[in-house]
Order: C-alpha cells, then sequence, then structure tokens
C-alpha cells in the first residue's frame, strides 16, 4: 500500500460517522442516524486521545455537528425530512472543512503527517499539497451540499440526479487524493 492510499484511506475512515449515519438514518430515521453519527464521532476522538494522538479536526467537527443537530432535533422536537437533515449534515461538514482551511491549518494535513516523516511537516509543498486536496474535498461537499438542497428543494428533480452527483463528487475526491500527490511529487507520495 502507498502512502497515498494510506492517506486516502485514513480520511476515508474518518468519514465513518457520515457513513454510520447514511445508514442508520435510512433504516431507522433521522434521529437514529444523526445519534450513530456522534457515538461513532465519540469513538474516533476517543482512539485518538487514548493513544496519545491529538483528535483530529474532521472528528471533532463531526462530533460537534452530529451531537449538535441530535440535541437541537432532541430537544426542541423539529421533525425535519430525512433530506432536509442531510442537507444540515453535510453543510455542517462544508463548513468543518472550510473552517480547516481559513484557520491555516486543512484538514488533510493531520491525516498526511501520520505517514510522512515529521522532517518534511514543515515543507511549503507538503502544506501546498494539503491545502489543494482539502480545496478539493470542499469544492465536493459543496457539491454535495447543493445536490442535498435541490432534493429538498426541488422535488421534481429525480432522487437518482442527486445521488449519482453526490456519488461522482465523493470518487473524484477520493480519487484525486491519491492521484495529486503523485503529481507534486511531495512526500506524501512515497517519492
Amino acid at each position: 500500500m502507498t502512502l497515498t492510499t494510506e492517506i486516502s484511506m485514513g480520511i476515508l475512515f474518518a468519514f465513518a460517522p457520515f457513513i454510520a449515519f447514511a445508514l442508520v438514518d435510512r433504516a431507522l430515521g433521522s434521529v437514529d442516524g444523526l445519534l450513530a453519527g456522534a457515538a461513532i464521532s465519540i469513538a474516533l476522538v476517543l482512539r485518538d486521545a487514548l493513544s496519545g494522538r491529538v483528535p483530529k479536526i474532521l472528528e471533532i467537527g463531526s462530533l460537534v455537528l452530529f451531537a449538535g443537530i441530535a440535541l437541537y432535533v432532541i430537544t426542541i422536537g423539529a421533525n425535519f425530512s430525512v433530506m432536509a437533515v442531510r442537507l444540515l449534515v453535510d453543510g455542517g461538514l462544508l463548513l468543518v472543512v472550510l473552517i480547516s482551511l481559513a484557520a491555516g491549518v486543512p484538514f488533510t494535513l493531520q491525516y498526511a503527517r501520520e505517514q510522512v516523516p515529521p522532517e518534511f511537516w514543515n515543507a511549503p509543498e507538503f502544506k501546498r499539497t494539503n491545502v489543494v486536496i482539502t480545496s478539493v474535498w470542499a469544492a465536493a461537499f459543496a457539491v454535495i451540499t447543493g445536490a442535498d438542497a435541490v432534493l429538498v428543494f426541488m422535488s421534481e428533480v429525480p432522487r437518482q440526479v442527486g445521488v449519482l452527483t453526490i456519488v461522482a463528487a465523493l470518487v473524484f475526491a477520493t480519487k484525486f487524493t491519491g492521484w495529486y500527490p503523485k503529481q507534486k511529487h511531495t512526500p506524501a507520495s512515497g517519492s
């Protein structure tokens, strides 16, 4: 397995709360999906904390997102549609990624540092590569949030169009994450 594949897998593993949310949301409903996402987020944050690693931005953001929306829905008794909850979740994920970029700590940087020797961490190209990759993920989440909004507010659009758009955005971001560092010859590429 190459370093870029390991980095891509680490990022995909960080999306486990979102996968759990989607599966449970579909099977049992939005509140249960939100609670499943929060539970997986707690597990990921605890895994890092107990192993002596700093919890990652994406994992902390996911925990705040799922727990916050679940708490709101449960305490207020809000009754959002499944697609409206997905819009909130995906929009929240986009916000977490954009905040990581604005703070100068692109969320992919933490995953890349787990695979790349420390002597490369301060290299300008290493950070630039992670800014580009995180920006591509932000664009993918913007597309996903847009597709969710279309499905919520434009009921005449076939659901399959939204689903295909979401899948295409995720596949593109995942493939780009593995491809781009190799093109830049960064330490993350194993070059």
